[in-house]
Protein backbone atom coordinates (compact mmCIF):
# COMPACT_ATOMS: atom_id res chain seq x y z
CA UNK A 1 0.00 0.00 0.00
CA UNK A 2 1.26 3.36 -0.58
CA UNK A 3 0.06 6.26 1.62
CA UNK A 4 0.11 9.93 0.01
CA UNK A 5 0.16 12.96 2.43
CA UNK A 6 -0.17 16.58 0.91
CA UNK A 7 0.17 20.11 2.74
CA UNK A 8 0.84 23.44 2.21
CA UNK A 9 -3.07 24.47 0.59
CA UNK A 10 -4.26 27.82 2.33
CA UNK A 11 -5.88 31.07 1.57
CA UNK A 12 -3.59 33.47 -0.91
CA UNK A 13 -5.00 36.70 -2.64
CA UNK A 14 -4.59 36.54 -6.65
CA UNK A 15 -1.26 37.13 -8.26
CA UNK A 16 0.42 35.32 -4.85
CA UNK A 17 2.03 31.99 -4.46
CA UNK A 18 2.09 28.68 -2.91
CA UNK A 19 4.26 25.47 -3.17
CA UNK A 20 2.27 22.23 -2.39
CA UNK A 21 4.30 19.05 -0.96
CA UNK A 22 3.02 15.86 -1.29
CA UNK A 23 5.11 12.63 0.92
CA UNK A 24 4.91 9.16 0.04
CA UNK A 25 5.53 6.66 2.89
CA UNK A 26 4.70 2.61 2.35
CA UNK A 27 5.47 0.56 -0.35
CA UNK A 28 6.85 2.88 -3.22
CA UNK A 29 9.23 1.02 -5.00
CA UNK A 30 8.53 1.25 -8.51
CA UNK A 31 6.23 4.15 -9.02
CA UNK A 32 5.90 5.61 -12.31
CA UNK A 33 4.14 8.55 -12.19
CA UNK A 34 3.28 11.14 -9.91
CA UNK A 35 1.37 14.19 -10.19
CA UNK A 36 -1.41 16.61 -9.13
CA UNK A 37 -5.43 17.32 -9.56
CA UNK A 38 -7.54 19.84 -8.38
CA UNK A 39 -11.05 19.86 -8.05
CA UNK A 40 -13.11 22.72 -7.90
CA UNK A 41 -16.67 23.29 -6.20
CA UNK A 42 -19.33 21.81 -8.48
CA UNK A 43 -16.82 20.60 -10.73
CA UNK A 44 -14.92 17.33 -11.87
CA UNK A 45 -11.68 16.63 -10.93
CA UNK A 46 -9.16 17.29 -13.58
CA UNK A 47 -5.39 16.97 -14.42
CA UNK A 48 -2.90 19.69 -13.33
CA UNK A 49 0.77 18.45 -13.65
CA UNK A 50 2.66 14.82 -13.61
CA UNK A 51 6.16 14.11 -13.32
CA UNK A 52 8.10 10.81 -14.22
CA UNK A 53 10.48 9.14 -12.56
CA UNK A 54 13.13 10.42 -15.00
CA UNK A 55 11.84 14.02 -14.34
CA UNK A 56 9.59 14.37 -17.48
CA UNK A 57 6.79 16.26 -17.13
CA UNK A 58 3.11 17.37 -18.51
CA UNK A 59 0.82 20.18 -17.27
CA UNK A 60 -2.53 21.37 -18.14
CA UNK A 61 -2.89 24.37 -20.21
CA UNK A 62 -4.54 26.56 -17.87
CA UNK A 63 -1.15 26.11 -15.60
CA UNK A 64 1.36 26.29 -18.03
CA UNK A 65 3.97 29.15 -17.30
CA UNK A 66 2.56 29.49 -14.02
CA UNK A 67 2.87 26.04 -11.90
CA UNK A 68 6.06 24.05 -11.62
CA UNK A 69 6.01 20.25 -10.58
CA UNK A 70 8.98 18.72 -9.52
CA UNK A 71 10.32 16.20 -7.04
CA UNK A 72 13.25 14.71 -4.54
CA UNK A 73 13.47 10.97 -4.50
CA UNK A 74 15.40 10.97 -1.79
CA UNK A 75 12.80 12.57 0.14
CA UNK A 76 10.18 10.83 -1.69
CA UNK A 77 8.48 13.96 -2.06
CA UNK A 78 6.74 15.60 -5.13
CA UNK A 79 6.06 19.48 -5.32
CA UNK A 80 3.53 21.83 -6.85
CA UNK A 81 4.71 25.50 -7.21
CA UNK A 82 2.19 27.68 -7.61
CA UNK A 83 2.89 31.60 -9.11
CA UNK A 84 0.13 33.85 -10.19
CA UNK A 85 -3.05 32.20 -9.05
CA UNK A 86 -6.12 33.31 -10.03
CA UNK A 87 -9.60 32.52 -8.39
CA UNK A 88 -10.30 29.36 -10.93
CA UNK A 89 -6.98 27.62 -9.50
CA UNK A 90 -9.59 27.24 -6.20
CA UNK A 91 -9.94 23.89 -5.77
CA UNK A 92 -8.85 20.66 -3.49
CA UNK A 93 -5.75 19.74 -4.70
CA UNK A 94 -5.10 15.80 -4.72
CA UNK A 95 -1.35 14.45 -4.73
CA UNK A 96 -1.78 11.33 -7.31
CA UNK A 97 0.69 8.28 -7.57
CA UNK A 98 0.80 5.74 -10.44
CA UNK A 99 2.61 1.98 -10.28
CA UNK A 100 2.57 0.28 -13.83
CA UNK A 101 2.76 -2.99 -12.50
CA UNK A 102 0.46 -4.18 -12.18
CA UNK A 103 -1.84 -0.55 -13.07
CA UNK A 104 -2.33 1.12 -9.10
CA UNK A 105 -3.71 4.22 -8.57
CA UNK A 106 -2.74 6.28 -5.59
CA UNK A 107 -4.96 9.27 -3.96
CA UNK A 108 -3.90 11.83 -1.04
CA UNK A 109 -6.87 13.09 0.91
CA UNK A 110 -6.51 16.51 -0.87
CA UNK A 111 -5.42 20.43 0.43
CA UNK A 112 -7.58 23.09 0.10
CA UNK A 113 -6.37 25.83 -2.15
CA UNK A 114 -8.45 28.96 -2.23
CA UNK A 115 -7.64 32.32 -3.82
CA UNK A 116 -9.32 35.26 -3.38
CA UNK A 117 -9.32 38.88 -2.75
Amino acid sequence: QVSLVESGGGLVQPGGSLRLSCEASGIIWNINLRGWYRQAPGKERELVALITVDGSTNYAESVKGRFAISRDNAKNTVYLQMNNLKPEDTGVYYCYAYRATPGMNYWGKGTLVTVSS
